[in-house]
């Protein structure tokens, strides 16, 4: 396996064997069952499908209980498919979180702290239209022109506006693992990783 699905838990620092500050994020990696196996002779394609998080059955839809039964598992919040290369795994099998090692190159995939709408300094990081001066009051975080009024006689598509900001999902490489606990199932990861705490992540091995 070189993925599995988790929660992000929250931040902290460690330190390494010099004596230098980690930052690092925790999170809870797995354990995941095997809902789901793709093979090539009948998908066209070999992965694995991870269920992570039970959730009551009341909550499941009857598909969804249909499939999970299938895979003899409780039902599960997030499912989630991964690549395989080798290795495949038979359906209700565990992953865990001893499927990385310190020092494995990870890349991390979440949905972005949602901030609402904002304006054109927060979203796209403008500097703001004019100086403090001159008479002007209320143009200091302003967007400026969006278009000409001649040709195209028309806003261009794609233009850095005001609008929603966050909530999207984002993916973060060139992380590292410092720590695996895996009697509570916790992955240190070096740097921050997208989402707010409690939300849902992919963490693969990188390359």
């Amino acid at each position: 396996m070189n993925g599995i699905l988790g929660k992000k838990i929250g931040m902290t620092q460690v330190f390494d064997a010099a004596g230098k500050v980690i930052p690092v994020t925790i999170v809870e990696a797995g354990p995941c069952k095997v809902t789901q196996v793709k093979t090539v002779e009948k998908d066209g394609y070999s992965a694995v499908q991870l269920g992570f998080d039970e959730k009551k059955r009341k909550n499941t839809t009857k598909p969804l209980k249909g499939h999970f039964k299938n895979a003899n598992t409780e039902p599960l919040r997030r499912l989630k498919e991964f690549r395989l290369s080798e290795d495949v795994p038979s359906l209700g099998d565990e992953v865990k979180v001893d499927i990385f090692s310190v020092g494995d190159p990870i890349v991390i995939s979440g949905k972005s702290i949602g901030k609402g709408f904002a304006g054109v300094i927060k979203r796209h990081g403008f500097a703001g239209v004019g100086g403090a001066t001159h008479g002007q009051s209320d143009r200091a975080r302003a967007g400026g022109s969006i278009g000409q009024s001649a040709y195209p006689s028309k806003v261009i598509k794609g233009m850095k506006m005001p609008g929603h900001y966050g909530n999207v999902r984002k993916t973060i490489s060139g992380l590292k693992v410092v720590k695996v606990d895996t009697e509570r199932n916790l992955l240190f990861v070096s740097g921050s990783v997208p989402g707010s705490v409690n939300g849902y992540l992919e963490i693969r091995k990188e390359g």
